[in-house]
């Protein structure tokens, strides 16, 4: 996708968001000092939530967070069994450890950890994580969006999203995984994901071109198998959208 000068600044500016998971007071103002320090010699800005255990944030989480940095020895619940847990809700958001404890490393594979930081913290580690964590984070972030369904909020990736099927006043989003029931409009979901590849064939479908393998008579077929009606009137638009999301191939009309 090619972006505008000015989405390109939207994205620079955005603010991070950081979950800080210490229950030891000192280590936790220290990581907040060293997240001051960093907005203020890298040019960022973060919003900052601070949680004294893992039990605190798993307890209401929702996926609003990009990065979380998370002790692991805590007394409640610990950092790696709130990541855990964490990660049934949220594939996207990056995972820092900060233990004093380097045996913990290894397992922080299971929950896709990015990296994990020994105490004492130095700085200079520190800042160096973090930059990766924002630079994951702006790779990642025009590549999920989140959702509200009867069990609170979700990240859902696109490219997981087949298509999305207006039924009344429901959208039912097909994805790779099943299907997922949300409150709303296609209107409304066609404009969110306008810069997304994603193309309305006809007035209950809004496809995910990533996911369309052909074109056959009046449907377009999709990567599950599945053929979706293209309206007569939308169909030439259909396939340009399609020819220029492949790279200027040309499917026959």
């Amino acid at each position: 996708m090619v972006r505008s000068e000015r989405q390109n600044r939207e994205v620079a500016v955005r603010n991070i968001r950081i979950g800080v998971v210490e229950d030891d007071p000192a280590s936790c103002q220290l990581v907040l000092d060293y997240l001051n320090r960093y907005q203020q010699e890298n040019d960022e800005q973060f919003t900052v939530s601070v949680f004294d255990d893992g039990a605190r944030i798993v307890e209401k989480y929702t996926p609003v967070y990009d990065i979380l940095l998370l002790d692991i020895e805590m007394s409640e619940m610990d950092g790696m069994a709130a990541a855990r847990r964490i990660r049934e809700r949220d594939d996207k958001v990056v995972i820092v450890f900060i233990t004093a404890a380097p045996q913990y490393a290894i397992s922080g594979y299971e929950v896709r950890a990015l990296s994990y930081l020994l105490k004492p913290l130095p700085w200079f580690a520190f800042s160096q994580e973090l930059k990766k964590s924002i630079d994951m984070v702006r790779r990642n972030g025009d590549d999920s969006m989140l959702i509200e369904t009867s069990n609170g909020q979700m990240r859902l990736n696109l490219a997981d999203i087949l298509y999305l099927e207006s039924i009344r006043h429901t959208i039912v989003i097909h994805t790779l995984e099943g299907k997922l029931s949300i409150n709303g409009t296609l209107k409304d979901m066609e404009a969110k994901l306008a810069d997304h590849h994603f193309f309305r064939s006809n007035s209950c479908y809004l496809v995910n071109l990533k996911h369309v393998t052909g074109v056959a008579d009046q449907d377009c077929v999709m990567s599950n198998g599945e053929q979706l009606r293209v309206s007569r009137p939308r169909k030439k638009a259909f396939l340009a959208a399609l020819a220029d999301y492949i790279g200027g191939g040309r499917w026959p009309a």
